[in-house]
């Protein structure tokens, strides 16, 4: 403890002689000079863009009944919420407390004095609050003083002033409010306990009863400072009737309306639990949330998810120990700065070297946060765990209608969310539980409250469409300026409560606007049409200026036309476009367009809200697949219409199965069937044959010889003509015969040849079965001449092997030969 008291001894000096050197350093030094003094008072900042501060002391028990762990586990609880404070201008103590039993002893030890929990503040927040884990025997006693920890952290947070940039607070109990909420944090793991500190009395007994009687008054005292008490107890020994009577003697006044922001008691098994019942406790009291994340030793990734509707938040890390080394990843997968800014977000680290670790966050991205943990051997075997508090603290857009209303006269509020980026609140269970409500206050009248409602009940519109509705008369005495402020209130949401100014409207109005906005999609880069109705009751024209508010960042929105002149005496309606820039982003279109009198100190004539919704474009087959479509399917019913004509066509030329009869005196001598394939594109080639001693017969023939052929042929309508060897086409009727040379010709149309029948097979008197006409040796019945007029023929009784000779032979006859071996065979492949 010596050494301690040196260490700030030292550092005493250091200030002091610092100071002498700012003073001689002339107007150059002030600003360094105020920056000093930043720990009571802070630097200045819009309340507007951040969360309310708090100012809040977290009073740890460190009597005898607690052991080393105890004392470690309340001490990174304390570290926790010190270093998880979302507001940079809020302030924080942190004390400790036991009894005063003998001379040198003192009940309470204030381990870190108030400092504002800026970006410095939470270093020292981090150093000091470790010197919870050493109790100073022969400085605080055993027991447990809870008047004097009171009395101390009530000292401190009274004695305050208020935090930067505070605005008003709210009580319920009749105390007036403070101007920054002021709350205490209790831990303890058993009941007052004063029987041996002196100072209470002169024996056990009155001590006790002075002491019971003590915490009633530092209760009260409490309760008329405004600071809240939240008591938090761990462990079996604990005096619940204690903890239920501190949180209801001390200020009974809440962040919001919603349950559970008022001051309670809360009571956990062991000291284990206490880092995450605090951080809750915490969370409640400030009207933030909790969302809690992964737990794992190092190496390792955790995870914690942050809600869209978050505008500033912390990730804490509960490392246990400082050689653990942390690294950030947002939702897409980028590390993020540990300070600075960073895709519209602001980073801020504290804890780097303690036992708990805290990355604010302004703005952070929604979505699940990564973060990855290393820890150098020996330091592996304590598990880490990560948090995220945060709070939304919503913008209101909020339009009158009518935008400035007569005395008397009822007006309509609506009022929608959107966060600091410009994303419009859609999605009604994001803000389930919310309370909302407007204030009213102008010239001439009392301010009043009145509800809006988001129920579908008259005169909301629709249920869930996260508009909020409400209505409300203004007064008969209202003279001039008016102000509208909106309340919104959900766990963890708060609004701005940025004002709505507006102004009495005349009793006659001299001119009347309406604005109405197509509610149709569009694409970046498109436009919005709109119109514009205006009345003009004035014998004078008045110019009215179209304009944009609250617009969607990045929407790059124009207006036109503006200005538009409105002619005296009558109505007149004006179609405009709002024009987005060709990056706008896609969602829903924020902010709203407004008309004013430019002649009437810009008077709010009317407003209506950009109700629509940016899609992106569509792509060439978005716009064209039905065209495409419908010619594809066009292409092909052509396609298949062509198909089946020609298969129509080849069929009713083709011939197959057609038998021509060749006829001598109404004789048939030979008949020949076309065989599939045999007629290409309705052509079929033949001659006669007149083997010598042998009836004629009918032969398909093929390649040059064509020329020389007779030809059959069937066009695509079926219709038959024949083509004699050198001779013109004459027509054939199936049936019926046709001269062909010394012969007849008929031709009948039958179908495809029976199975098993060879391609253009002939028949007739003698000729062999399913080949072609065969007679008997020496032909007899056969009157014709005995030649051939086909090549490669012989006569009946050729020599064998002479195929070729077209004279007769002489030797014995084969009874069944064109051209003897062979020959049969060559005949046949022509078919």
């Amino acid at each position: 403890m010596r050494e301690k008291k040196m260490q700030w001894t030292n550092r005493g000096s250091v200030l002091l002689l610092a100071g002498a050197l700012l003073a001689l350093s002339g107007p150059l030094a002030a600003p360094a000079a105020t920056g000093a003094a930043r720990t009571v008072a802070g630097p200045a900042a819009d309340p507007a863009e951040g969360p309310d501060p708090i100012d809040f002391a977290v009073v740890v028990d460190q009597s005898a009944s607690l052991a080393q762990k105890d004392l470690d586990r309340e001490t990174d609880a304390a570290a926790l919420i010190a270093q998880g404070e979302i507001s940079e201008r809020s302030r924080a103590t942190v004390i400790g407390f036991g009894s005063s039993e003998k001379p040198g002893q003192s009940p309470v030890r204030e381990v870190c004095p108030l400092v504002v929990a800026d970006a410095a503040g939470r270093e020292r927040l981090s150093a000091c609050v470790q010197e919870l884990r050493r109790r100073d025997t022969a400085r605080l006693g055993p027991g447990t003083d809870f008047p004097a920890a009171i009395r101390q952290a009530v000292a401190r947070l009274a004695g305050a002033g208020p935090a930067p940039g505070a605005g008003p607070g709210a009580g319920t109990d009749g105390a007036k409010p403070p101007a920054t909420p002021k709350v205490l944090f209790l831990l303890t793991d058993g009941r007052l306990d004063v029987a041996d500190s002196p100072e209470y009395g002169t024996d056990p007994d009155s001590r006790r009863a002075n002491g019971a009687r003590r915490l009633t008054e530092e209760l009260a005292r409490a309760r008329a400072a405004g600071v809240q008490i939240w008591p938090l107890g761990f462990g079996t020994e604990i005096d619940r009737a204690a903890l239920t009577a501190m949180a209801a003697g001390g200020h009974r006044g809440a962040c919001s309306d919603v349950p559970g922001s008022a001051p309670h008691p809360r009571v956990v098994g062991t000291s284990a639990e206490i880092d995450k019942a605090l951080q809750e406790t915490f969370a409640a009291a400030r009207c933030a949330r909790v969302a809690h994340g992964t737990v794992g030793r190092p190496p390792a990734d955790l995870t914690v998810t942050i809600p869209p509707l978050a505008t500033d938040g912390s990730l804490t890390v509960s490392k246990h120990d400082p050689k653990v080394r942390v690294t950030y990843y947002d939702p897409a997968g980028r590390e993020v700065p540990v300070r600075g800014e960073f895709d519209g977000s602001a980073f801020e680290v504290s804890g780097q070297d303690g036992p708990v670790e805290a990355l604010r966050v302004k703005n952070p991205l929604p979505g699940p946060w990564r973060v990855h943990i290393e820890a150098p051997e020996g330091h592996r075997d304590r598990e880490v765990a990560v948090r995220a508090i945060w709070q939304g603290r919503l913008r209101s857009d909020v339009t009158l209608d009518p935008a400035s209303p007569r005395a008397g006269e009822k007006v309509t509020v609506q009022v929608r969310m959107q966060t600091r980026r410009g994303v419009v609140i859609t999605d009604p269970r994001q803000l389930a539980g919310l309370r909302a409500s407007a204030e009213l206050s102008g010239a001439g009248f009392a301010p009043f409250a009145f509800r809006l409602a988001d129920d579908g009940r008259a005169p909301d519109a629709k249920a869930g469409d996260v508009r909020f509705t409400g209505t409300f008369t203004l007064p008969a005495g209202a003279t001039g300026d008016l102000e509208l402020v909106t309340r919104m209130e959900a766990p963890g949401i708060t609004s701005d409560r940025r004002p709505l100014h507006a102004r009495r409207g005349e009793d006659a109005p001299l001119l009347t606007a309406g604005l109405t906005v197509d509610r149709a999609p569009v694409h970046p880069g498109g436009t919005v049409r709109g119109t514009l109705d205006v009345t003009n009751n004035d014998s004078a024209p008045h110019t009215l200026r179209l304009a944009l508010q609250d617009g969607s960042p990045g929407a790059g929105l124009a207006v036109s036309p503006t200005p538009v002149t409105a002619p005296p005496g009558r109505s007149t309606r004006v179609p405009f476009t709002v024009t987005l820039g060709r990056d706008a982003p896609l969602g829903e279109l924020g902010g709203r367009i407004a008309v004013v009198d430019t002649a009437d100190g810009d008077l709010v004539l009317d407003t209506a809200f950009l109700d629509v919704r940016v899609e992106a474009p569509p792509t060439w087959w978005d716009r064209w697949w039905k065209h495409v479509a419908a010619g594809a399917a066009l292409l092909l019913a052509l396609a298949a219409l062509a198909a089946v004509r020609l298969a129509v066509r080849r069929r009713r030329r083709d011939l197959t199965g057609a038998v021509l009869e060749l006829h001598r005196e109404g004789r048939s001598l030979f008949k020949l069937t076309v065989g599939p394939g045999r007629s290409r594109n309705g052509v079929f080639a033949f001659t006669v044959d007149e083997p010598y001693g042998a009836p004629p017969t009918l032969r398909r023939v093929g390649g040059t010889a064509v020329s020389t052929a007779h030809v059959l042929r069937r066009d695509g309508a079926g219709a038959l003509t024949l083509r004699p060897r050198g001779g013109a086409r004459v027509p054939v009727v199936p049936g019926e015969p046709i001269g062909l040379d010394a012969y007849e010709l008929v031709v009948r149309s039958g179908g495809t040849a029976a199975p098993g029948t060879r391609s253009g097979a002939g028949s007739g008197p003698g000729a062999r079965p399913g080949v072609r006409s065969a007679g008997a040796p020496g032909s007899r019945g056969f009157p014709w001449p005995r030649r051939s007029r086909a090549p490669g023929g012989t006569g009946t009784g050729a020599a064998p092997g002479r195929g070729s000779d077209p004279g007769s032979g002489s030797g014995p006859g084969t009874g069944a030969g064109f051209g003897g071996p062979g020959g049969s065979d060559a005949y046949d492949r022509n078919f």
